[in-house]
């Protein structure tokens, strides 16, 4: 399928430009600040809510999922993965996130999952699954039945939520500043740990299998963000749209890679908003 917009630009860039075009870290000057307050906000609310927290799916140490429920029996649950370009971070860093859902009205689920290069982003994908495989089966065991689980995640986060909405465990998807298109990233520095192959690149690249996520997949990003990871996320809404797919492009003005989580950390915020609208049709 032919990519709209201007996805061949990047083939123009040598290597180090085309780590520039996505370093996110480096493009914004307070996102080391912005990692240290997520940290320090969520440990407090890991230590408020310590009895759901790192429910194993997998025989490695990140292999946890850590749950936070809104006090509602049967509430629509959030699954959310964390980003870090698959080789840094965890979901430790990122149970704030859970804040605005909680307030709307949903359960949320932090999922952990092993970084690269201990394991290769084929692996990582799997776990994610098999976490989302393990969420499901722990609500049977509880009675819950199928409730509605809505998948999402930011910047590699992003990346694996959109994967997942082609999963039969998902029924909705909120994809944050995501990657959908691997073949760029193969192309720059990240890919000295990574190692990506051409057959990883074809077949957990997102915009190759918009066929697969026929349920509504909200593609969210930030208006200051680089122009590459805008260039991401407006090529894989056009994508799903011309294969007939249920997609909703989001562009939060003001907002760069980090400050856009303030609008899910937030009750009032757009994502929370977003992902309440999707768990509840």
């Amino acid at each position: 399928m032919t990519l709209l917009c201007d996805a061949a630009a990047w083939r123009g860039l040598d290597r180090a430009a085309l780590t520039r075009a996505y370093d996110n870290t480096g493009a914004v000057a307070d996102s080391a600040e912005r990692l240290a307050g997520w940290r320090a906000r969520s440990a407090a609310l890991r230590a408020a809510r310590p009895e759901t927290l790192d429910l194993a799916y997998g025989p490695r140490p990140r292999n946890r999922i850590d749950r936070f429920a809104c006090g509602v029996k049967g509430a629509p649950l959030l699954a959310f993965i964390h980003g870090g370009y698959w080789l840094r971070n965890a979901k430790e860093d990122f149970a704030c996130m859970a804040e605005g859902p909680l307030a709307l009205g949903l359960d949320v689920a932090l999922i952990g999952y092993t970084l690269a290069p201990e394991a290769r982003l084929t692996q990582i994908a799997r776990e994610i699954r098999a976490a989302l495989g393990t969420l499901r089966a722990h609500d049977a065991a509880a009675g819950l039945g199928r409730r509605t689980l809505v998948v999402s995640g930011w910047s590699a986060g992003g990346h694996l939520a959109a994967l997942a909405s082609g999963w039969p465990e998902v029924d909705a998807g909120l994809a944050i500043s995501g990657i959908f298109d691997l073949a760029p990233v193969r192309a720059t520095a990240l890919d000295d740990t990574l190692h990506l192959s051409e057959d990883e690149v074809a077949s957990l690249s997102p915009i190759r299998h918009v066929a697969e996520s026929i349920v509504p997949l909200v593609v969210a990003y930030g208006a200051r963000e680089l122009p590459e990871l805008q260039r991401q996320s407006r090529d894989y809404h056009a994508v799903r749209l011309s294969a007939g797919r249920p997609s909703l492009p989001m562009a939060l003005a003001d907002h760069d890679h980090f400050s856009i989580l303030d609008a899910l950390i937030a009750p009032d915020g757009a994502l929370a908003r977003a992902a309440a609208d999707l768990a509840r049709g």
